[in-house]
């Protein structure tokens, strides 16, 4: 019964996050076939690779006839956040056997990840954690595979004044907003934002995102600090 209400509760709280993804999706389906490449294409990166900023970093490279390895490189890179994802949740399911951690890290994605470690830190029962993160990340997928599939077959037949490819930014900015609670939280994201667009405009492409993580760990690991001097020198006087 555990698992079943844990499951139910992560079907629930992924829901309403399909809403951003499902117009994704569909941009991550369109844009192959846009470019030339198929909707076979579309479908494998969509199942293998499961990153929808990633796969369309790959379809632009190839559509533009870059190399697969500069396509692979430029997917691996935005899709390096997922090393520090992975690290914050390792600690939750360390107990679990390898088999459902590789499930669990193929399912890894920003929403899953959102979920989890704004939940877990407050269950303590251990069993409750993976039925919880498998659901959401499954009922994700589904939704992410079926938009996609949609998307290939709409292909060229979504007119180009349809703004889908808004719905990308609105995706995170619905995974951010809620965790902004804190003053160094605020911060990262500040400096992340100005950071990557910054690094954008001056040309560094899918590097444009590593700056920002590394502006925004620096600017929060630095309110952090700032704030624990702050409460020490409250407390000495």
């Amino acid at each position: 019964m555990a698992w079943s209400a844990e499951a139910r509760a992560g079907a629930v709280s992924i829901a309403p996050m399909l809403l951003g993804v499902v117009p994704f999706g569909l941009v991550a389906g369109a844009a192959p076939v846009a470019g030339g490449l198929g909707g076979g294409a579309a479908l494998g990166l969509s199942t293998i690779v499961f990153a929808g900023a990633s796969q369309l970093a790959a379809t632009d490279v190839l559509a533009g006839g870059g190399s697969v390895l500069v396509a692979v490189l430029a997917a691996w890179t935005i899709n390096l956040r997922m090393v520090l994802y992975s690290a914050s949740l390792a600690p939750f399911l360390s107990h679990e056997p390898l088999r459902r951690r590789l499930v669990a890290a193929y399912l890894l994605t920003d929403q899953a990840y959102a979920l989890a470690v704004s939940r877990w830190p407050a269950e303590e029962r251990a069993e409750a954690r993976l039925p919880f993160y498998l659901a959401a990340g499954g009922v994700l997928w589904v939704g992410w595979q079926a938009s996609v599939a949609a998307g290939v077959l709409a292909g060229r037949a979504v007119p180009d004044d349809v703004p889908l490819d808004f719905a990308i930014p609105l995706v995170f900015l619905v995974l951010l907003v809620p965790v902004l609670t804190t003053a160094p939280a605020a911060a990262a994201a500040a400096a992340s934002a100005v950071a990557a667009v910054t690094a954008a405009q001056l040309g560094a492409g899918p590097l444009s995102v590593m700056a920002g993580a590394a502006a925004g760990m620096a600017a929060g690991a630095t309110a952090e600090l700032a704030a624990a001097a702050g409460a020490r020198r409250r407390g000495q006087g």
